[in-house]
């Protein structure tokens, strides 16, 4: 899977996050924030960089990281199509995919460790969407709410 990623500021999990994507399989397409040369590092822009190339189709997915998750969340949420999820644990993250068919996991750089880093990710690649005609119904409802 091709993913994009973003942080504001290489603090706490901002730079395990390529790594451990890649040790999933997964080709990391593009760095943003803190994470790329040149580029600006605030959280809104990054975010909204990584859920552009997702958009726009050079990612399949992006992982969007900033102090609480909060902010990249919203930010990333802004862009037509996104459904960014914050995801503090497992559990969240592996609901998020299922029942939201969320396609941008938000992460906190302050209170995710490297441990619960390797679970989200593990369960976030792990689900899927779910084929139940209401969860189903739920996620096409949020393309009816954006386009108006």
């Amino acid at each position: 899977m091709r993913i994009a990623v973003a942080a504001d500021e290489r603090t706490g999990v901002a730079g395990a996050v390529a790594g451990a994507l890649r040790e999933r399989g997964h080709e990391v397409v593009a760095a943003h924030g803190a994470l790329a040369p040149d580029a600006r590092e605030d959280w809104a822009w990054c975010a909204e960089a990584a859920a552009r190339d997702v958009a726009d189709g050079r990612a399949d997915q992006a992982v969007v990281c900033c102090w609480t998750g909060t902010g990249a969340s919203i930010a990333a949420n802004k862009v037509g199509g996104i459904r960014a999820a914050l995801c503090a644990d497992a559990a969240t993250a592996e609901g998020a995919r299922r029942w939201n068919d969320a396609n941008v996991l938000a992460l906190s750089l302050r209170t995710t460790s490297v441990a619960e880093l390797a679970e989200i990710l593990d369960a976030w690649f792990a689900a899927g969407p779910s084929e139940d005609p209401a969860d189903a119904a739920n996620v096409a409802h949020l393309a009816d709410i954006e386009a108006r």
